[in-house]
């Protein structure tokens, strides 16, 4: 297990609010490549190790003043894991969309949505729950375990850094 690092939980929420919104927006309009475009950056943000989103937080929201940090000890590696894992399921929706599998697409798309208003409400990330889940099992490569005195997936306790 690698040691606890700052993770800013306003910047994983603000990229859920992101996700559920833009979901949401493109099921009301039918608009496919929004959810591509919802995919798009929530695979480019994996890859990268940031939230997909995280650039209008970082950028915009935070300078303003309108949302403030909230740094807890945790572990990067599950968050950004639920996000590749959630990328891939919005990426799958949009390829069965623009297939002509409506229902499959947005059944897909309103997935990721429930499970993103999951955690931004509730503090539990299904994805994160499946990381700890694949490191307790002992699979190679999930090497990390929930924080101390955290319930697997459930957001961490507030805590002097």
């Amino acid at each position: 297990m690698t040691a606890l690092k700052p993770v800013d939980h306003t910047a994983l929420r603000t990229n859920q609010a992101v996700i559920i919104l833009l979901l949401v927006l493109g099921f009301v309009f039918d608009q496919p490549l929004l959810v591509g475009v919802v995919a798009l950056f929530m695979l480019g943000g994996t890859l990268v190790g940031q939230p997909g989103f995280g650039w209008l937080y970082h950028k915009i929201l935070k300078p303003l003043g309108w949302l403030k940090p909230e740094i807890l000890h945790d572990n990067p590696t599950p968050h950004r894991f639920a996000q590749g894992f959630g990328g891939t399921v919005v990426a799958a929706a949009t390829l069965a969309l623009l297939a002509g599998a409506p229902t499959l697409g947005w059944v897909l798309a309103w997935l990721v949505v429930g499970l993103a208003a999951l955690n931004l409400f509730l503090g539990f990330c299904a994805g994160c729950a499946v990381y700890y889940l694949l490191n307790r099992l002992g699979v190679p490569g999930f090497n990390q375990a929930p924080p101390p005195g955290t319930r697997p997936g459930f957001r961490p306790p507030r805590q002097a850094l």
